[in-house]
């Protein structure tokens, strides 16, 4: 059974973004690069042809990638979501025992984690951590740097 890609709506929306990007923008690029090169003359020793034609190739196993995650992927019903746990999509406010600063991370999909954005992603270490506590709870977190210890103060969405 393939495993599913549970998003967000702006995820799910994203991937769909991509996907026409690449379909409608870059197909039809490369497409005239090979044509051009074609009319350049001899093909067996057109270096500008072999390489778009190879570009061609990756493209069209990044669009095949593209959309087998597309059919896998499900949109999180957020108006579903309990806040008495961490969940996936939780937005989680912890304090970290170590550093005694408070931090709030948003639990998501890997393809949607930006640590910036303070969204990780739910099989980090840090997510897999946080996962199914309640709050109050004090979860250790082993991370490259060590084990971290973390409260958690405030769940919700």
């Amino acid at each position: 059974m393939a495993e599913i890609n549970y998003v967000t709506k702006e995820g799910f929306e994203k991937l769909h973004k991509e996907l026409h990007e690449m379909k409608y923008v870059q197909r039809p690029f490369i497409s005239k690069q090979i044509a051009d090169a074609r009319d350049k003359g001899d093909l067996s020793e057109n270096a500008e042809y072999h390489a778009a034609k190879e570009d061609q190739g990756l493209l069209e196993t990044k669009i095949a990638q593209l959309e087998d995650l597309i059919t896998k992927t499900r949109i999180i019903d957020e108006s579903k979501l309990d806040t008495s746990k961490v969940m996936m999509l939780s937005k989680v406010r912890v304090l970290n025992h170590t550093t005694k600063k408070e931090m709030i991370y948003t639990l998501v999909n890997e393809k949607e984690a930006d640590l910036k954005l303070g969204k990780i992603s739910f099989k980090s270490p840090i997510g897999i951590g946080l996962m199914g506590k309640k709050l109050g709870d004090i979860c250790e977190v082993t991370v490259p740097a060590g084990v971290l210890k973390f409260e958690i103060l405030e769940i919700s969405l």
